[in-house]
């Protein structure tokens, strides 16, 4: 950690596979509303996660991380296990009174080659988090920082705008919003995506060729 602070109380889980960063920019290549039809429109997170950082687009694998409320001591052990392709998905436990992620949490995600940043939760710094280029998704912002106490856990599957996020779990964003796709079922996802992508096609297709006529 860059902080100078006992992470004694914060739970690490042990190394979990990730998705090969070919699947994930595979499934990427397609915008999360086609990915969310797809899988019956669920695992798509509420609409209070929305996009602060205008024009980013966010895909990874999850690195879960659950904060203590106006805490973020996990997010700095957190991004100790960070690795490159990684989006820190963080259970702020909805709370918006204070912010759990900054600008200096920003620079050290990117150092890590963190892709992007999902909070249920507040932020701050997002000037200077929009000028770094790092995709970031929260619920608010505010300018109170948090404290770094802890207790918390990285690496154990949380709960985010109403979906299970498990490590692992590959995450697609854009301006729309969030989809998370269970890496057990990406393959399946995959496969199903083309033929509705098609689908979409024909139909614009049609109202085309009618208005031509």
């Amino acid at each position: 950690m860059f902080i100078n602070v006992s992470a004694d109380n914060i739970a690490v889980h042990p190394e979990w596979p990730r998705p090969s960063e070919d699947l994930i920019q595979a499934i990427a290549a397609f915008p999360p509303a086609l990915i969310g039809d797809v899988r019956n429109r669920l695992d798509m997170m509420s609409a209070d996660i929305r996009c602060l950082t205008p024009g980013a687009k966010l895909a990874g694998a999850i690195l879960p991380v659950q904060v203590w409320e106006g805490d973020n001591l996990a997010i700095h052990r957190g991004l100790d296990e960070a690795k490159p392709g990684d989006v820190l998905v963080i259970s702020g436990n909805g709370v918006t009174n204070r912010s759990v992620f900054g600008g200096i949490l920003a620079e050290i995600c990117l150092s890590k080659g963190v892709t992007g940043v999902i909070i249920d939760g507040a932020v701050r710094d997002i000037e200077e988090i929009n000028e770094m280029g790092l995709a970031l998704y929260a619920k608010a912002t505010v300018p109170a920082g948090p404290s770094k106490n802890g207790p918390g856990a990285v690496g154990k599957p949380v709960a985010c705008g109403n979906v299970v996020c498990n490590p692992g779990d590959i995450v697609i964003g854009d301006q729309d919003g969030i989809v998370v796709i269970p890496q057990s079922e990406a393959l399946e996802t995959l496969k199903r995506l083309p033929h509705q992508e098609d689908v979409e096609r024909q139909i614009r297709d049609r109202v085309k060729a009618a208005a031509v006529n």
